[in-house]
């Protein structure tokens, strides 16, 4: 019998991948998860390094898009190439837990803006939109909305 699979985000199993170089390990999602086979994920520090330029979700005529705060620089394509990675290699995820607020992986919590750099509302990060959509039959939470599960 397989172990059951989880993908979580790099940086809440305590991998220096956040893009200050920092972590935001949650000690409860690994305790959780501790008899699972665990996918850590980090769709941004393959493609952009360590530290590296701060990104966020910007609405445009074109759609949302990700773009460097100080460069301009369109990441949309090469966060969704390196999530797509994630979910061919793992089509058997039973579970996904993310990292709020991320543009990458935020549930909800991931804040838009306009042109401008104004936040204009809050929504799903890149990943967590493709993974929802790939994934649509198991369970996705981020550590906030994870805080007080028991086994999953």
């Amino acid at each position: 019998m397989r172990k059951k699979k989880v993908a979580i985000s790099a940086c809440l199993l305590g991998e220096m991948c956040r893009y200050d170089g920092a972590t935001k390990r949650v000690d409860s999602i690994i305790e959780t998860f501790k008899d699972w086979e665990i996918i850590p994920f980090c769709p941004e520090a393959p493609v952009l390094g360590t530290p590296r330029e701060r990104i966020s979700v910007v609405s445009t005529d074109d759609g949302m898009k990700i773009i460097g705060d100080k460069s301009g620089r369109d990441v949309t394509e090469l966060l969704i190439e390196q999530t797509q990675k994630l979910i061919d290699a793992h089509p058997d995820l039973d579970r996904i837990v993310l990292k709020s607020k991320s543009p990458s992986c935020g549930l909800g919590t991931t804040p838009i803006s306009n042109t401008l750099g104004e936040t204009i509302g809050f929504g799903d990060g890149v990943a967590a939109s493709l993974l929802k959509d790939a994934f649509a039959d198991i369970k996705i939470s981020d550590e906030i909305n994870f805080k007080g599960e028991q086994q999953c």
